[in-house]
């Protein structure tokens, strides 16, 4: 039988965890056995809570199978491989580089090898920062961190609870949001120049209707071919390398 290869991002026992909630290392789930909320365990969902931290109740049986330790206690939390920062910090960062604002929002992206092509492409065209959402999306795992080949090292990545709210927030401080679609315009139409954000939909359903309706406008990729559509992170990298055409060349 094939060992699991081990995950140095999953920490499990309750000291452990409690250890990981007091120090300033960012979690991305927290995982509970149903029904178990007294002692410690209550104390460890009060603070995960507090630090708004997504919290699963799961059976005994998905916690022995997801085990390494073979020892969690009623519980198992995995940490990212990387902090998050505020959406405020990735606006500092292109202020700083004298540059507008160009930042990169992720609307449901689930595969860690999607995120991580897609951190990657995003720090070789020098967007400032890539915003995700913390449900329905994956987060800073030691997949995408490895996938990334070291971007996540140097792209600042801010997770929000509410991405249409951040698109509202971010407007008033003079972006435009432009979603890939397919029913857009095409793309080399289309002025990507100024202060901008590129949001990208999920692998299967692209950009969520409230998302989609906040943007100031669509970008469509013509498609050639027999296949209708193209793989998230690729799409991402076209888009992006656009953008860094209009603005250095254009």
């Amino acid at each position: 039988m094939e060992e699991k290869q081990k995950n140095d991002n999953q920490l499990e026992g309750r000291n452990a965890i409690l250890e990981a909630l007091r120090s300033s290392r960012d979690m991305e789930k927290l995982l509970v056995l149903k029904g178990n909320v007294e002692g410690t365990i209550k104390r460890i969902i009060a603070q995960a809570a507090q630090k708004g931290i997504v919290i699963q109740e799961v059976s005994r049986q998905k916690l022995d199978e997801l085990s390494q330790t073979k020892n969690h206690q009623g519980v198992i939390a995995f940490v990212s491989a990387h902090n998050y920062v505020e959406v405020e910090d990735i606006l500092k960062n292109a202020e700083e580089k004298g540059e507008d604002p160009f930042i990169i929002l992720l609307d449901g992206i689930t595969d860690p090898h999607n995120l991580g092509a897609i951190l990657r492409s995003a720090e070789c065209a020098g967007a400032h920062g890539v915003i995700i959402p913390k449900r329905r999306s994956v987060g800073l795992n030691a997949t995408v961190a490895k996938t990334s080949a070291g971007a996540v090292e140097y792209m600042p990545v801010a997770r929000v609870t509410n991405i249409v709210k951040t698109m509202e927030q971010l407007k008033k401080k003079g972006l435009w949001f432009v979603c890939a679609d397919m029913k857009g315009l095409d793309y080399f139409d289309t002025d990507l120049k100024g202060p901008l954000g590129l949001v990208i939909g999920s692998e299967g359903e692209g950009v969520s209707r409230l998302v989609k309706e906040n943007c100031d406008f669509t970008a469509a990729i013509p498609m050639y071919g027999k296949i209708s559509s193209l793989n998230a992170s690729v799409a991402a990298g076209l888009l992006m390398y656009e953008i860094v055409r209009q603005r250095k060349f254009g």
